[in-house]
């Protein structure tokens, strides 16, 4: 009888591993690439590799005119379209200094708050999905379905509202549509408790959350991050406060902006739902104040050919993922001459090369999906 005796362990146990998760992954929730050294179990070293989606978009912008770029502005984050929007024409108004009606304030201030309760809705569900909680998903889109039809009602649109309008607004509110509106409100607060429960008091849950995933306040500062993923470390920064907009200056008492101190993946979920529950706040606050405003215009009259005076501005906005920024330069044309996207994903993805070093690889797809972006952000 031969043996034959097959070398284990040896070099081989310190070799370190590269594994590439995406760019086309479940977890990744877009064409994102991580590129992940191993140790064993253990992260060493993480580089998101970004650019899969790119399509130029703010190279387009220069080849548009002002009406015609809100389009290209409503897709880069496709869950918070109408405040992606909301950031071109409030920069190209300020260049312009045009003054908008009240009435298409309110009614902005509104469809952004709605249009936040969508896209956290979405991550709530998908976020335990990635820690095998399929259930909470199929809530979500139930709830967001009531969401989406008042949007799809008032603008036309599922997904790209296209509704604002340098000016104003595209048209006023349908007959009888801030009641259904009100109805839809009440019945996405009256089942929220679904992911107090059913997500937040789940005990696997919490124990695959908690202390995973910890971004210090340093590291938020130095990466740029924003938004819920900010506040979670302790970051206490809102632009609808700290900077107000729109009608948040009129709404200071029912803003609440909700903050963590721990910075881990269940205090980024805590924030998210917390500032969820604000949203419908909010949103009951803009149908009180709209009910009582009288009847007027919601947009401004506008030459045929819209041309921004020559110079520069940059208009930011506290969209649902963070803060979205455009830098606008005119050259006095109907074009602009140079408009910078400044992202909230972007910044929040390239925090995981400090974040996920040291953790084990079962907590990349929590950390991930903590991470709150949209795939056409990055890129």
């Amino acid at each position: 009888m031969t043996e034959t005796t097959i070398g284990i362990g040896g070099a081989a146990e310190s070799t370190d591993m590269v594994l590439n998760i995406g760019p086309q992954h479940p977890s990744t929730h877009g064409v994102l690439r991580l590129r992940i050294v191993l140790d064993g179990e253990r992260v060493q070293h993480a580089e998101p590799v970004v650019g899969y989606m790119h399509r130029g978009a703010e190279k387009l912008f220069e080849a548009r005119d002002y009406r015609q770029i809100i389009m290209l502005a409503n897709r880069h984050d496709w869950l918070s379209a109408f405040s992606n929007e909301l950031g071109v024409v409030m920069a190209v108004e300020r260049m312009l200094g045009m003054e908008v009606p009240e009435r298409a304030v309110w009614i902005r201030t509104l469809l952004a708050e709605l249009n936040r309760v969508l896209n956290h809705l979405m991550f709530l569900g998908s976020y335990p999905l990635e820690l095998g909680g399929i259930t909470p998903v199929f809530h979500a889109f139930r709830e967001r379905e009531e969401l989406q039809a008042v949007m799809e009602e008032v603008s036309g649109g599922r997904m790209h509202y296209m509704f604002n309008r340098v000016g104003g607004l595209k048209e006023d509110l349908p007959a009888g549509w801030l009641g259904r509106a009100r109805d839809a409100v009440a019945s996405v607060r009256s089942r929220m408790d679904v992911y107090d429960g059913l997500v937040l008091g789940n005990e696997i849950f919490r124990g695959r959350t908690r202390g995973v995933g910890v971004l210090s306040a340093g590291a938020v500062h130095a990466y740029g991050v924003s938004g819920p993923i900010a506040r979670a470390s302790g970051v206490d920064f809102d632009l609808r406060r700290d900077e107000p907009y729109l009608a948040y200056g009129e709404l200071r008492d029912t803003l609440k902006v909700v903050t963590r101190t721990e910075g881990d993946c269940l205090a980024r979920f805590e924030c998210l739902l917390e500032q969820t529950h604000n949203a419908l706040d909010l949103a009951d606050a803009c149908l009180d104040r709209m009910a009582d405003l009288a009847p007027g215009p919601v947009n401004q009259r506008l030459p045929k050919v819209l041309k921004a005076p020559e110079g520069h501005t940059y208009a930011w906005t506290e969209n649902p993922l963070g803060v979205n920024g455009y830098y606008l330069v005119s050259k006095g044309e109907k074009t602009p001459y140079r408009l910078k996207l400044r992202s909230a994903s972007f910044n929040n993805i390239q925090a995981l090369t400090e974040l996920l070093p040291g953790t084990l690889v079962a907590d990349v797809s929590p950390i991930l999906a903590s991470r709150l972006f949209g795939g056409g952000e990055i890129d």
